[in-house]
């Protein structure tokens, strides 16, 4: 059935796998009745060569830590990477594929990482995977400077991904795609899928820029091959050229066509998102030579040339677990630090935290960096960085060498400004599963990581976002730059721990359970402004207490009312305790540093926390309202925004907006009153 190969470098049998690949791919679709069938039809060849002749990888162990990772940025054609999947013998059986979007099956209708075997990140929302591929590059690159030997080559693995005029429309795939450039990533290879179609028609309509010229201009590598998608020893010849090069990423732009076979919808929008039709796949079948009559046909042939990946991928990774084995007993140390890694094992030393000084006043971002600064140099697979703003978010660490083109060991990497580049970077980073990343910026500019903040709570990616200017206390920058509504914005995101704590010695505590805790994404709030500093010895719950989200500061048997604060926020609550106790008032005051801790906790010790039978309850913070009417109920009152900030002094705009320990006080007493 081989045959001789053709001038596109295909065999009979290539082609028959290829055509294997499409039709499971349209019937999947139109079992589903929803799905993106165009472009898994158009990029089966691409995608075929890719996987059989170039990558390395065993399904048997989709885990494999060198293997070369494959990124479908271009998410929506989901069906194409489920096809080979299955084809390729990871645990994707073909009734899977016949579940295509169903509830409970492994093929939802985007790729969702952690959930389907193969599946290497979570895409679909455009730009994403390709930024998500720069940072995997950069994690080998940081990972093999680290651990490779004369000797022993423990990291090589290249990265992979298949982009589409989506990815490279939307703007993060720029930004990344600059510092991809910049830092000389020659092991990223992405293939363009350039099908000249979106769902709003051709491409022209909106979108006639150079991207070529674009990428060159970035300081990639980029190689163009015409025709229909199928010349494959053209492609095979740019992805092996792609393999050689140094200081360059690759990018071949690949013109192909969409819905390739269906004689009513090829290059059509029709084909991009939305099931062909059981009689236009009648026609496309008769049109290949295969029966019209079946669906979800894997010929023999087929079958058993792409099962031979699982047998290769297997010896290749018995070759490397001899080297493996021979570099660990070589070099112990590293071998137990990447072990420890990979199995998730992390203890902060606590001898080595710093501690501060209850007489100072401490900003919680400088409290932030004197953190990092004591813990950095013991946690090498730890890798931080800001969107240029390092001297304000306070993210470098004493001794830390940039990471870049001339040095792969460096530890801290300039993102520029590029915000939503730096998080989809950070979330390619933290797949690696062994180096962890984070990264700072002003709290305000989550906006502009909304994108990659979400993915990263939706896949659980361990990515650590470091905000800092939490609040109208930035002063002077003015409500532009004052997130009066962020915070209550990350903490409705599911998965995502956010942090904001009350003074310094909260910020030790909050990096120590960031640290160990890698089954999910963080975000900080830290204060540009001083706060005074809580003395642990006058607070002993603040230890365990701040693990469990919320906890009583200070106590009373049976209190008159409770005060709430997060943040900067606790200390105003404190004086207001103290002034409502002169008039015989008894305050319970409770700092709530991350509301998605404490929520997980079993109801009796929320219950002590916050006691259900006091009614009177005032939550103070200096941003907007929602969310807290779940803590502080009917009865209770809000101290905080209600609208944007203004340019002044912090401690104006707080006196102004009525942010203030008498407000906290005359809030208390009108909610005892209710």
């Amino acid at each position: 059935m081989a045959g001789a190969i053709t001038k596109t470098g295909l065999t009979a049998l290539d082609e028959l796998c290829i055509n294997t690949i499409r039709f499971l791919s349209m019937e999947g679709v139109q079992a589903a009745k929803s799905g993106h069938p165009g472009m898994p039809m158009g990029m089966a060849p691409a995608a075929y060569a890719l996987w059989m002749r170039h990558m390395k990888f065993n399904p048997a162990d989709p885990n494999w830590i060198n293997r070369d990772r494959f990124v479908l940025s271009a998410g929506h054609g989901s069906m194409l990477l489920y096809s080979l999947l299955h084809l390729c013998g990871y645990d994707l059986p073909l009734d899977e594929l016949k579940k295509f979007r169903q509830w409970g099956s492994k093929t939802p209708g985007h790729p969702e990482f952690g959930y389907t075997p193969g599946v290497e990140v979570t895409t679909g929302p455009l730009g994403q995977g390709i930024s998500n591929a720069v940072g995997m590059a950069i994690a080998q690159k940081y990972l093999a400077a680290r651990y490779n030997q004369d000797q022993y080559t423990v990291f090589d693995y290249n990265i992979f991904a298949i982009c589409g005029d989506g990815c490279l429309e939307e703007g993060v795939s720029g930004e990344a795609s600059s510092l991809a450039g910049h830092l000389a990533l020659d092991n990223l290879i992405v293939i363009y899928d350039d099908n000249r179609i979106t769902i709003d028609g051709e491409t022209h309509l909106s979108f006639t820029e150079k991207v070529a010229d674009r990428y060159r201009a970035y300081g990639w590598n980029v190689i163009e091959i015409g025709g229909d998608g199928h010349d494959i020893a053209a492609l095979d010849k740019a992805i092996e050229y792609a393999k050689t090069q140094t200081e360059r990423p690759t990018m071949i732009k690949l013109r192909s066509h969409i819905g390739f076979g269906s004689p009513n919808f090829q290059d059509t929008h029709t084909a991009h998102g939305a099931p062909l039709g059981d009689d236009e796949i009648k026609l496309i079948k008769k049109s290949f030579g295969w029966d019209p009559d079946k669906s979800f046909v894997v010929p023999a042939e087929a079958a058993a040339h792409m099962a031979q990946c699982k047998q290769r991928g297997q010896a290749l990774q018995a070759d490397y677990q001899k080297m493996f084995k021979a570099w660990a007993a070589a070099y112990p140390e590293l071998a137990k630090e990447l072990n420890d890694a990979i199995a998730g094992n992390v203890t902060i030393d606590e001898s080595k935290l710093p501690k501060f000084d209850p007489a100072a006043q401490v900003a919680t971002r400088s409290a932030s960096g004197k953190t990092l600064e004591a813990l950095m140099p013991s946690m090498p697979l730890v890798i931080g960085g800001s969107a240029d703003l390092t001297p304000s978010n306070n993210t470098y660490f004493k001794g830390a060498q940039d990471f870049q083109k001339d040095n792969r060991t460096g530890r801290y990497i300039r993102y520029g400004v590029r915000e939503h580049g730096m998080a989809a970077i950070m979330n390619g980073i933290a797949v690696s599963k062994i180096v962890r990343p984070y990264g700072g910026t002003f709290m305000v500019f989550a906006d502009y990581m909304r994108g990659a903040l979400r993915v990263a709570a939706l896949s659980h990616y361990p990515t650590i976002f470091v905000f800092t200017h939490d609040s109208i206390g930035v002063g002077e920058d003015g409500p532009t730059h004052q997130p009066v509504e962020t915070m209550a914005s990350l903490r409705i995101l599911p998965n995502l721990r956010a942090f904001r704590p009350a003074d310094a010695n909260e910020t030790v505590l909050m990096w120590k359970y960031i640290l160990e805790h890698n089954d999910g994404p963080a975000a900080t709030a830290l204060t540009r402004q001083n706060l005074p500093v809580l003395d642990p010895a006058k607070y002993p719950n603040m230890k365990e207490g701040f693990a469990k989200g919320a906890y009583v500061l200070v106590p009373q048997a049976k209190p008159d009312v409770l005060l709430l604060g997060t943040g900067s926020e606790v200390s105003l609550a404190l004086a207001a305790a103290d002034k409502l106790a002169a008039e015989g008032i008894k305050a319970q005051v409770v700092s709530m540093p991350c509301w998605e801790l404490f929520e997980k906790q079993d109801q009796a010790y929320k219950d002590s926390v916050l006691p259900p039978a006091v009614k009177a309850r005032v939550g103070v913070e200096a941003g907007v309202r929602m969310g807290w009417d779940r803590w502080i109920g009917d009865h209770g009152e809000f101290v905080g925004m209600n609208g944007f900030g203004a340019s002044g002094p912090f401690k104006t705009c707080f006196e102004k907006f009525g942010i203030t320990t008498d407000a906290v006080v005359a809030a208390a007493k009108k909610s005892m009153a209710k």
